[in-house]
């Protein structure tokens, strides 16, 4: 089992720009110190319910910061970026990093950053299919032409290669981002692994994997290659000596964050949208993922794990909204409840 940390540089009321990021890069070094798998960062536009709006830069910064430790994308959000040229970046940090960088990609929301960068709505109601297959055959190919609907270019050549790097991977890993049954579908088809969102259950989580594994079969995809599909779980996790108290710490910080974060999302049609209650959220989330003692943390990791057949997660760490506070939960993650997951 592989356990990492889910950041999302979030701002809690009260805090500025700087803070949120701060303890953003704080958690990855400790995280690695801790001895957790990986980091995931989350991108986000113009809200403060995360303040990275570029997932790939942040993780650049972390993996210089540290030696050892996976760093991903949770996840770069494709309708709103060129495919080529996120495909570069990608593999000049997994070049660079010695094979350390995964790239987690979604199709995002209908929100306004489409407008502010150009791609308009069909980028985010179509185009995903289009631009996840640019992006693959950059990763993979010497070199690439554009001949899709929205994306035409000249073939040009491929620099920096992934597969030239010193790691002896291929390339970055790629993972899809999915909330449908489309979704799965897709990344299925292409045999990429799927993350999954933390406001989804065990239960909906594993027939989303019975879903993708259907889904790869019919598509030709090996069944050692479908076994081998490492799926990432999301969650929130929050370590105490009591339930209670766990569950008080995020009770306390996490719907304030939750309510001036969500609100500010503004669609790029003006459709109507609806907000999630903050507290019914925030209970949710503590009803579903390792909230409260190193030993039920680890019984709730390994219980979804056994449900769900997925074994890699990434927990949301920083629901206290301080750096002291987030610092030692990642250290009691590290020290208390990975022994406990053998």
């Amino acid at each position: 089992m592989r356990v990492g940390s889910f950041v999302l540089a979030a701002q809690f009321p009260g805090q500025g720009h700087g803070e949120a990021l701060h303890r953003a890069l704080r958690t990855a070094e400790v995280a690695e110190e801790a001895g957790l798998d990986s980091v995931w960062l989350a991108e986000h536009h113009f809200v403060p319910y995360g303040t990275c709006p570029s997932a790939v830069t942040l993780a650049a910064l972390m993996l210089g910061r540290t030696s050892r430790i996976r760093v991903g994308t949770a996840v770069s959000v494709l309708p709103t970026a060129h495919p080529v040229a996120l495909g570069e970046q990608a593999a000049l940090l997994h070049m660079t990093s010695g094979g350390r960088f995964s790239l987690g990609v979604g199709r995002g929301g209908p929100w306004v950053d489409l407008e502010v960068f150009g791609m308009g709505l069909p980028a985010y109601e179509s185009g995903f299919p289009e631009s996840l297959d640019l992006l693959l055959r950059w990763l993979t190919s010497a070199a690439v032409a554009g001949d899709g609907d929205r994306f035409i270019f000249r073939e040009v050549p491929v620099v920096p290669r992934p597969s030239e790097g010193l790691s002896g991977e291929p390339g970055p890993e790629v993972i899809v981002a999915c909330t449908s049954p489309a979704s799965v579908r897709l990344a299925a088809e292409r045999g990429l692994p799927m993350l999954l969102g933390m406001h989804v259950g065990d239960e909906e989580k594993a027939e989303m994997v019975a879903l993708w594994r259907t889904a790869a079969l019919a598509a030709g995809r090996s069944p050692e290659e479908i076994a081998a599909a490492g799926h990432v779980s999301a969650g929130v996790a929050q370590i105490a000596d009591r339930r209670g108290d766990a569950m008080e710490t995020l009770s306390k910080a996490m719907p304030g964050w939750l309510r001036q974060g969500l609100d500010a999302h503004m669609t790029v049609d003006d459709r109507p949208r609806s907000m999630r209650d903050p507290l019914a959220y925030t209970e949710l989330l503590c009803g579903l993922h390792p909230v409260g003692t190193p030993r039920l943390c680890a019984d709730r990791l390994a219980a979804t794990a056994e449900r769900t057949g997925i074994s890699r997660f990434a927990l949301l760490v920083e629901g206290s909204g301080d750096l002291t506070a987030t610092e030692d939960n990642v250290r009691r993650l590290g020290a208390e409840v990975l022994p406990l997951l053998g």
